[in-house]
């Protein structure tokens, strides 16, 4: 084997190496990834009922139930809905017509099953990706006030 060979297949050893090296990172970054949907992007995508993600929206009037430490209400980015349970304590900024991100899995029943809800913190905020799908929908424009 000559020189060239030998240096040739070093190289190729080191470029297998390196290409195994990243799959093995992207795959494992992949099972740690929260992806966002809104409830429109949701309803198109078949979402395993392992798969944690995040979703956002505004939370639907009249759709907050609470039984004991459960909480049933609706996220709406007023194109779409989505159910979604939540047990334990809600922010204090949580309230019907304002925004909110949840994170959890959806369920077989349809039912999002949320294990954090995080709900706006101040006025003017607004999830950029829920903005966006609502300027899309030309139901909202900046400066509106979604609680009204």
């Amino acid at each position: 084997m000559t020189r060239k060979q030998r240096r040739l297949y070093f190289v190729l050893l080191g470029m297998l190496a390196l290409g195994g090296a990243t799959a093995l990172v992207l795959t494992a970054m992949g099972d740690t990834l929260v992806y966002f949907y809104t409830p429109s992007e949701m309803a198109g995508k078949q979402i395993g009922p392992d798969r944690r993600v995040r979703i956002g929206g505004l939370v639907e009037k009249g759709s907050v139930a609470k039984d004991h430490e459960t909480t049933n209400f609706t996220i709406t980015d007023l194109t779409a809905t989505l159910p979604v349970t939540y047990t334990g304590v809600l922010p204090d900024l949580f309230r019907e017509g304002q925004g909110v991100v949840a994170e959890g899995r959806i369920g077989r029943d349809g039912v999002f099953h949320a294990s954090e809800v995080l709900a706006k913190h101040d006025e003017k905020y607004m999830p950029k990706e829920v903005a966006e799908q609502l300027k899309k929908s030309g139901r909202w424009q900046e400066g509106a006030d979604t609680a009204k």
